[in-house]
């Protein structure tokens, strides 16, 4: 019989294109995947995975069962949905964690709402950024997730994991009040490109994609400040340390003495993800959770700024 487990670290292979890849996504040890993968062969009859010095790459056999995966996960994710449907929630436990930004807006009212419809699950919730957060989901130490991730950029979510889209989250410029752009009809990155700027630590995948961004409209941001606290980088804007890039759901609390503006022709952009593992071990809790969170981020789309 297929091993599902043994299944996902293929597909965590052959989409990270080494088995060292595989093992940091998913908090393995390199020997780890390396049995895995030899007991599936060994399970199959035939040789899936081929190294060489470019790294791991799948044979035809194991390219055609990477293919087939989705349909397999997808599968078995019917027959416990089925399942729950029938045994209900009378109980147990969900452990939650989230980026900070979702965990101070979409995460408390979905808790609400769904303690008022299930109030024997007992819910916990951490807080942490992506990079934290996906391992501990991998490695099962908590049951659904809140996460970011930019276009083009697939850091977190794969093979592994599934994953739903909750909303776009544009990220706008912060000027202080008395800054002359703040008159400027349509803003574009280009007008602050001899700005000095206020953004997270270099090595956050939000400042990764300000400096994107900013290459992309042809410079390179001078960051004269950095802090990892929105309203921190809210007060450095505010007396002069810089302009900003910030998420629309880390704007909840604006100072009166910033000037919030979108860009043109389109704000940069993150997709907030609610994502679990995939196949057997999600619970029917987590399933529930999911469809409460996606009806919660309907009332923070579509909302312009000026």
């Amino acid at each position: 019989m297929l091993n599902l487990g043994r299944l996902r670290v293929l597909c965590e292979v052959v989409e990270r294109g080494s088995f060292s890849g595989a093992a940091e996504a998913m908090s393995y040890t390199q020997s780890a995947v390396s049995q895995a993968i030899a007991r599936l062969e060994a399970e199959m009859g035939m040789t899936l995975v081929v190294r060489d010095r470019r790294g791991a790459r799948p044979t035809a056999a194991g390219a055609t069962l990477v293919e087939q995966a989705e349909a397999i996960f997808a599968q078995v994710d019917s027959a416990e949905a089925e399942l729950a449907a029938v045994m209900g929630l009378r109980g147990g436990r969900l452990r939650m964690a989230s980026f900070p930004s979702a965990g101070a807006t979409l995460m408390p009212e979905a808790i609400a709402v769904f303690r008022a419809g299930h109030p024997d699950i007992s819910l916990t919730m951490a807080e942490g950024e992506p990079e934290e957060i996906a391992p501990r989901l991998r490695a099962g130490d908590i049951d659904l997730a809140l996460l970011f991730e930019f276009p083009g950029v697939v850091e977190w979510t794969g093979a592994t994991l599934r994953s739903v889209t909750l909303l776009d989250d544009p990220m706008h410029v912060v000027l202080p009040a008395a800054h002359p752009l703040v008159a400027k009809d349509a803003l574009t990155l280009q007008d602050l490109s001899e700005e000095e700027w206020v953004q997270t630590a270099a090595s956050s995948p939000c400042a990764r994609h300000v400096v994107r961004s900013c290459l992309t409209a042809g410079f390179e941001p001078k960051v004269t400040f950095e802090s990892d606290d929105y309203e921190t980088v809210q007060g450095l804007v505010a007396v002069g340390g810089g302009v900003a890039l910030i998420p629309q759901l880390a704007l909840t609390r604006e100072r009166a003495d910033i000037v919030v503006r979108e860009l043109s022709p389109r704000s940069p952009t993150r997709k907030v993800i609610a994502a679990t593992v995939r196949g057997p071990g999600v619970s029917p809790a987590a399933k529930t959770m999911l469809q409460v969170l996606t009806d919660v981020a309907e009332r923070y789309t579509g909302v312009a700024r000026g």
